[in-house]
């Protein structure tokens, strides 16, 4: 016995359209990245980005010491503290990390005699370079934040601890 169809009206064959459009979405592979692939994804929390991101900066000529005065000061207080580890390596680095990509603040100080562009510049391009490498995110800033400037004479005393040539 074969069942007769009825042939179906406007409405219905539009709603047929859209369960069918709907279904398709449901099934359609999502885009897929070095983060997200079909076996998987990878999650990279925003402390890894900024520890990436402060080591790349450090690692620039010119760069003295991360972050502000009063995040320096601190951070030696502790490191006198018994039981102390090295430095934070991303200390004066703030992240703003979404799915695929991520925004970066970096806050240093410079040494007296070179080009805050210049350096400002290799910092980004280190810190573009070594983040995108070693996370897949895309680094959409670097914001450059240039808080003193290191004079020769100086006190070391008062910052010991805190130069790029320290924490590498």
């Amino acid at each position: 016995m074969s069942q007769s169809v009825v042939p179906s009206t406007g409405e219905e064959r539009r709603q047929a359209e859209a369960q069918a459009a709907k279904n398709a979405e449901r099934h359609e592979p999502k885009e897929l990245d070095a983060l997200h692939t079909e076996h998987g994804d990878t999650t990279i929390a925003d402390g890894v980005v900024a520890k990436i991101a402060g080591i790349a900066a450090r690692e620039v000529s010119g760069v003295y010491a991360m972050g502000n005065a009063a995040r320096r000061a601190i951070g030696n207080l502790a490191q006198r503290l018994p039981g102390s580890t090295q430095p934070s390596v991303s200390g004066g680095v703030s992240v703003e990390k979404g799915e695929r990509e991520t925004a970066i603040e970096i806050t240093v100080v410079v040494d007296y005699g070179v080009s805050i562009v210049t350096v400002s510049d290799q910092i980004r391009e280190n810190v573009i370079a070594a983040v995108e490498y070693g996370t897949g995110l895309d680094v959409v800033s670097v914001d450059v934040s240039v808080t003193d400037v290191h004079l020769p004479d100086e006190d070391d005393d008062t910052t010991s601890g805190t130069s790029s040539d320290s924490l590498r």
